[in-house]
């Protein structure tokens, strides 16, 4: 009678120690990864606000409430942000309401309409504008938009400048260089960004979601509504918010075509100023107290992107508890 060897049966305890072992150094890997990206973040803030501390003692809330800024003033200097924080949001919402729509229909348009032969070419355009250094978007725009545009902001004057209430954002429309100028060179930079992460997500819509939409009846526009946008709100909301902080932090094309000049004002063909150009612009001829105050406008956009992509996070969670709750 033949004995049957049986060992071949047994598990490999020693595989499977190394295994636990390998998922083990991995969690500790992907964790102190994660915790890296935390501590240098941690690092920048406390760094920044102990060089920016001299300014901020000395301004206090006026660094946020005051809209004069002047360090060189002979009866002492006034360190006011906010004609600068005003800068920042008026021009990155220029640029979002440009382009989100625009990025968005791209996207659509590459997943959902456009031929198989013409998606790699028009996809690898949108990626090579991405890479295009920010001075040459500012170039453009002070040599060739500003100036060209100018006229139409006149038209636009004559035409909406009498309306009350709307009329004060269309004010004189002076030499092109403005708000909305930096606005729509923000607009074109943000465009391959948000495009891409719209496009990918787009693309992780179920297939079976399509069809059963086109099942009951509806059209390909009703498909992207009731199909499409729920399942990628998250992400385009993400895409947005990646551009947001692409459009808050810029500062050369901005610092070249939005006119330097420090105010609060509706008028959005009016010159103005940024929280990252003014850095720029003013960083190399300053010392001292006015330095730390520099700094601390730097603090203040830091924490206000902070804000934006926490806010972003708080949408995206309650719109998927909304959609859970549909379903």
């Amino acid at each position: 009678m033949t004995t049957l060897d049986r060992s071949d049966d047994k598990p490999d305890l020693s595989a499977t120690g190394g295994g636990v072992r390998a998922d083990s150094a991995f969690r500790w890997l992907v964790s102190g990864s994660g915790l890296i990206v935390l501590v240098i973040l941690g690092l920048i803030l406390i760094t920044t606000t102990v060089q920016a501390w001299p300014a901020l003692s000395q301004a206090g809330s006026d660094l946020i409430l005051e809209d004069r800024w002047a360090p060189n003033n002979p009866e002492g200097a006034i360190f006011g942000g906010l004609s600068f924080v005003y800068g920042t949001v008026v021009t990155s919402v220029i640029a979002l309401i440009i382009a989100v729509p625009v990025s968005v229909g791209i996207a659509l348009f590459l997943t959902e309409l456009a031929p198989r032969w013409l998606r790699t070419p028009a996809v690898t355009v949108i990626d090579l504008l991405a890479a295009i250094p920010s001075v040459v978007f500012g170039l453009v725009g002070v040599l060739v938009i500003a100036p060209s545009i100018a006229g139409f902001y006149g038209f636009l004057h004559d035409a909406l400048g009498g309306i009350p209430v709307i009329g004060s954002l269309f004010g004189e429309p002076g030499n092109g260089r403005g708000f909305m100028t930096a606005g729509i060179i923000l607009a074109v930079m943000v465009i391959p960004i948000i495009t891409s992460i719209a496009r990918e997500v787009f693309d992780t819509v179920p297939t079976a979601d399509k069809q059963a939409a086109y099942a009951l009846g509806a059209t390909r526009w009703e498909m992207i509504r009731g199909a499409v946008f729920p399942h990628s709100f998250g992400g385009l909301v993400g895409g947005t918010m990646l551009g947001l902080g692409r459009a808050m932090g810029e500062t050369i094309a901005v610092s070249l075509v939005i006119g330097s000049a420090t105010q609060v004002t509706a008028n959005l063909f009016a010159p103005g100023n940024t929280m990252a150009s003014v850095i720029v612009q003013q960083w190399g001829e300053s010392s001292g107290v006015h330095t730390a105050a520099l700094i601390a406008i730097g603090v203040l956009l830091f924490a206000m992107t902070i804000v934006v992509n926490y806010a972003a996070r708080v949408i995206v969670r309650r719109a998927e508890i909304r959609m859970k709750g549909a379903a």
